[in-house]
């Protein structure tokens, strides 16, 4: 594999441990947002509400005291005024006005004696003026009422007022007129510093919601971690336990319900090994039995093989003193002997396999020459049509090659009739992702990267669709009725093996032109993959080493 390959493949596995730790993120993030958003609309709300209820105590309270003060100034001063002031009256008594404890601007509205309307002001020219009175409040504080309207207040004028906002700026502006004749007054108060005070509290309480979010957003960060950190451990506990290593347990402590969950998860766990275990054993026993019944067989087996031996010669001489009304017999007992030295070779390669003592012996392999020795042997030369290129080379157990041919194409012949035609191509060999590092020789190998497929196809009927997934099973027969045939069952399963050997892999299909196609694709050089092999056999020979998944 080059650097750059090294490369894409480091980025590859940083983006899935990326994702990983994004989907785990996911559900503290979900958390830490509902915990900050639940946090927020307590704060939100709480800060809303005593913002609304201070700011209705501070303005009504200067409201009403600057009123009350009004009031009492236009009842003890306005009030002495005569029915028709000068202009200078009423400028004097203004100013005397103003200058409570308020301090707020008044603007006084009469008659002189000539009939002409006169003002006073507290502020002088420039200060307050009637233009500065909203027109409502100025026809309110001028209509007069009727005595027993419902308002409790039997006076003919009463003390009005209305909030105003000029340049940015609250204002009070209140108007009442003297009773029994008289001027009228109006009264203009600043509100900028309740406002401003208003505005202090309102960043008090936006600064204590930032901070309640703030610690809601620790707080949810520490429960998440808490309830997160036990569900992460099991999590890695489950796929250790799904990757094959049964003896994965979790540490519990507490008594909550994550520890419930642990303890749920060790029993779960024990269980599982405990029948794998059980299973693996009577595997192991059926695996041992076929094996010694295999080898059993063999001793009186290799003695009736002889016999049949001499017994087809007889049938096949011509001078044979074999009885004609015992020739089927014989015939049936050499053929039933084939088949049961044939069903014992098979049942010893599966042992084989299943213990896992098969192993490679590689050479350099023309496939043309290979596939036609297979085929010469059988003596199907005139059922087998051959497309393969000369000189297509490839780094294989020649013997293990012959059986996996020998299988396919005897299938073909058997179940689909002739002609079969058998085609070679090599092809790019798919990326699994795995490091091929380098050949045996410490160069890297010539034919990295490239794969023979070989593509075996008959002209029979092709495979039903619902026997199509269990052809390389082992014993499978395809007609329950029928489960006696010339065959063992085991040859598509024995020759599926040994393309796994080679790290090659068999698929089974229809074609679309009529007929099965059994399709075998096997690496180009198989070297590499011999070599980690042995170094993995190595390694479990060594002992492996088991370890706790954490604490839950």
């Amino acid at each position: 594999m080059t650097n750059a390959q090294r490369g894409l493949r480091g980025w590859a596995d940083g983006r899935r441990g990326a994702l990983s730790r994004l989907r785990f993120t996911s559900l503290r993030l979900r958390l830490v947002v509902v915990f900050a958003l639940v946090a927020l609309t307590a704060a939100v709300s709480a800060s809303g509400i005593a913002y609304w209820l201070n700011r209705e105590a501070v303005l009504t309270r200067t409201q009403d005291s600057a009123l009350r003060d009004f009031r009492q100034e236009m009842h003890n001063r306005a009030g002495t005024l005569p029915a028709q002031p000068t202009q200078d009256e009423l400028q004097r008594t203004a100013s005397q006005m103003a200058g409570g404890s308020e301090r707020f601007s008044v603007l006084l509205v009469g008659q002189d004696a000539t009939g002409k309307t006169v003002y006073g002001n507290s502020g002088g020219l420039n200060g307050f003026a009637l233009e500065d009175v909203p027109e409502s409040l100025r026809t309110a504080v001028g209509k007069q009422q009727a005595p027993g309207n419902g308002t409790g207040n039997k006076s003919p004028y009463h003390l009005y007022w209305q909030r105003i906002d000029e340049h940015g700026t609250p204002y009070l502006v209140a108007g009442t007129k003297v009773i029994g004749g008289g001027p009228t007054g109006y009264m203009l108060k600043s509100l900028e510093a309740e406002a401003k005070d208003l505005n202090s509290l309102a960043w008090s309480l936006g600064i204590a919601t930032g901070l309640a979010l703030i610690g809601a957003a620790l707080l949810a960060q520490a429960a998440a971690t808490t309830v997160l950190k036990p569900v992460h451990r099991l999590g890695v506990a489950a796929r250790r336990l799904g990757e094959g290593r049964l003896d994965t347990r979790l540490r519990v402590s507490g008594t909550d319900e994550l520890a419930d969950l642990s303890r749920t998860f060790n029993n779960a766990a024990e269980a599982l090994e405990k029948r794998v275990a059980d299973m693996a054993a009577r595997d192991e026993a059926s695996r041992r039995f076929v094996a010694d019944m295999s080898h059993e067989l063999r001793t009186p087996l290799t003695a009736i093989t002889a016999v049949t031996e001499v017994l087809e010669e007889e049938l096949e001489s011509e001078s044979g003193s074999v009885d004609p009304m015992i020739e089927p017999a014989v015939r049936l007992v050499v053929s039933e002997t084939r088949r049961l030295n044939n069903l014992v070779e098979n049942l010893m390669e599966v042992t084989r396999f299943d213990a896992g003592t098969a192993r490679l012996v590689l050479d350099d392999v023309d496939l043309a020459d290979q596939i036609t020795a297979c085929i010469d042997a059988r003596a199907w030369l005139d059922a087998v049509e051959l497309d393969a290129e000369r000189g297509i080379h490839a780094r294989l157990d020649p013997r293990r090659l012959d059986v996996i041919l020998a299988n396919l194409i005897g299938n073909a012949l058997k179940h689909g009739g002739s002609p079969v035609r058998v085609s070679v191509r090599v092809a790019e060999q798919p990326d699994d992702g795995a490091d091929r590092g380098e050949g045996a020789d410490g160069a890297a190998g010539a034919h990295e990267g490239s794969q023979i497929v070989i593509a075996v196809r008959d002209h029979g009927p092709g495979i039903p669709e619902d026997v199509l997934p269990h052809v390389f099973d082992r014993f499978y027969k395809a007609s329950a009725s029928r489960p006696r045939s010339d065959g063992s069952g085991l040859g598509l399963s024995i020759a599926m093996e040994n393309a796994h050997i080679h790290g090659g892999e068999i698929s089974a299909a229809n074609s679309p032109e009529g007929g099965a196609v059994f399709t075998l694709r096997l690496p180009r050089d198989a070297s590499e993959l011999t070599r980690r092999t042995e170094e993995t056999a190595a390694a479990d020979a060594g002992g492996g080493r088991g370890d706790d998944a954490g604490e839950a």
